[in-house]
């Protein structure tokens, strides 16, 4: 099967008219047995065969993927990294500066299912291609708008949502269709370990951009650059791969799309794990928003204890939950909506708790640290290691479905009792946050300034005594 780059621009990428696909039972390239009735597993000379991809083109296009991934979450943040500026710029207040979030967050989130629709139906390296070039359009496009226009900076922030639910919608579904499996889980983790390092990076390289440069504009006009980069990658390296085929039946037929609505009654049957997490999150974080601002009034710790609280009520329930997955989908339900309430108190508070133990002019750094820190030790190995200890256990086991539901039910049991790990940690920060802050509010007030560093003065003697001189003034 040739690659479908043959294909109509936006066009249904995979044929229909496509054969049964290679990698039948008692061929080379497939793992399974079609007497047990459990699907073949392609190895990767079936997987070549299946996509026209040897599996070095394949690695080189998820790298491509995760570089635009990357450069993604790098504009997201360029923006929080130069906020005070764009703030002072536009002669606007916090409200407003909100605003700007809250603008591209919202047409990105309208957008998405748009893109998921036209994703599902058309070639997917075109409609990458055509969203990324108009994100860096409009992207570069928004350093030049005039401070009595501030309007114009949220229709643009409005705009590069286009770019965004192109792409975050699109680029998951190519990596499946070019592995599956382990290689697969692999290949995604490190797809969106690309998230942490790129908001970190986008903090980072807005600040300092702006820093060199001596003006916030020119922080918005790097990842137009690497924006032109990232389409002529897609348009050179990326090939699309047919729908589905890597997971296909050898006597299945080929997958058509089926209409939208048809779509949405499906996935709204597996919803209900989403909307328990929406539904919670919400009422978590103003759960414990609310507690922590009593509590306040008597304690000033309350905001540490407060998240300790949350992580180790979760901890039981989350286990809990995993624990009865068999015997009862109603009793799990239970559990994880109690787990993620309780787990879900801490969000707003670590935001807070992060912004009064620093001082004003470190926060930006601050923020960039916190979230390459929290997604490098959570969600972006935490998946991967998942895996890896369920498949250490599914080898000593013979196999059945019933091994792979013990395997993963026994390796996610961890997030449990690492949540009761974050919840100790926490008591410990109980301890010293209140020297944290008030050192923090006396640094802002200016009654506790910084220490100047010595690093770059040397002793040398001077009329009969020693005393400490700059480097500089030594050698002049």
């Amino acid at each position: 099967m040739a690659g479908s780059d043959t294909t109509p621009f936006l066009s249904q990428a995979d044929d229909p008219e496509d054969g049964p696909v290679p990698g039948t039972p008692g061929l080379p390239g497939s793992v399974g047995n079609a007497k047990s009735g459990e699907p073949e597993i392609p190895d990767r000379e079936g997987l070549q065969r299946i996509t026209g991809l040897s599996p070095a083109h394949s690695a080189l296009i998820v790298a491509v993927l995760c570089y635009i991934n990357l450069l993604n979450y790098m504009d997201r943040f360029t923006v929080a990294g130069v906020l005070p500026d764009i703030e002072q710029f536009f002669d606007i207040g916090d409200s407003s500066s909100g605003l700007i979030q809250t603008v591209f967050i919202s047409s990105y989130m309208v957008l998405a299912p748009v893109f998921g629709y036209l994703g599902d139906r058309y070639n997917r390296k075109y409609l990458m291609c055509g969203g990324i070039a108009f994100w860096s359009m409009v992207t570069l496009g928004s350093s030049f708008i005039p401070r009595e226009r501030f309007w114009l900076l949220l229709l643009t922030r409005g705009l590069v949502g286009v770019g965004e639910a192109s792409y975050s919608t699109i680029a998951p579904t190519l990596i499946a269709d070019l592995f599956v499996a382990d290689q697969r889980s692999r290949m995604l983790s490190v797809f969106y370990f690309a998230i942490p390092v790129g908001s970190g990076l986008g903090y980072i390289a807005g600040s300092k951009v702006k820093d060199v440069a001596g003006d916030w504009h020119w922080a918005l006009r790097v990842t137009p650059g690497l924006g032109v980069v990232a389409v002529l990658l897609l348009f050179l390296v990326v090939r699309e791969p047919p729908r589905g085929a890597v997971e296909r039946h050898s006597d299945s037929p080929p997958l058509n799309p089926t209409s939208w609505w048809a779509d949405l009654r499906a996935l709204a049957r597996n919803l209900i794990f989403g909307l328990i997490t929406c539904l919670t999150g919400v009422l978590g974080v103003g759960l414990g928003v609310e507690i922590s601002r009593r509590l306040r009034r008597s304690n000033p710790r309350a905001d540490p204890l407060v998240c300790a609280a949350g992580l180790l009520g979760s901890a039981p329930f989350l286990f809990l939950s995993l624990a009865c997955a068999r015997g009862s989908i109603v009793a799990t339900y239970i559990f994880i909506f109690i787990g993620e309430t309780l787990l879900s108190m801490n969000w707003a508070i670590v935001a807070d708790i992060l912004l009064y133990v620093v001082i004003p002019t470190r926060r930006s750094t601050a923020e960039a640290f916190q979230i390459v820190l929290s997604h490098l030790l959570g969600d972006a190995g935490s998946p991967y290691l998942i895996g890896l200890i369920s498949d250490c256990l599914r080898r000593s086991w013979p196999p059945s479905f019933l091994s792979e539901f013990r395997a993963l039910q026994l390796s996610l049991m961890l997030c449990a009792f690492v949540g009761a790990l974050g919840g100790a940690a926490f008591l410990g920060t109980a301890i010293f946050i209140e020297g944290d802050r008030r050192r923090a509010q006396l640094h802002a007030q200016g009654l506790l300034p910084e220490a100047r560093s010595t690093d770059d003065r040397i002793v040398v003697p001077q009329r009969g005594r020693s005393t400490r001189v700059p480097v500089s003034s030594v050698l002049i």
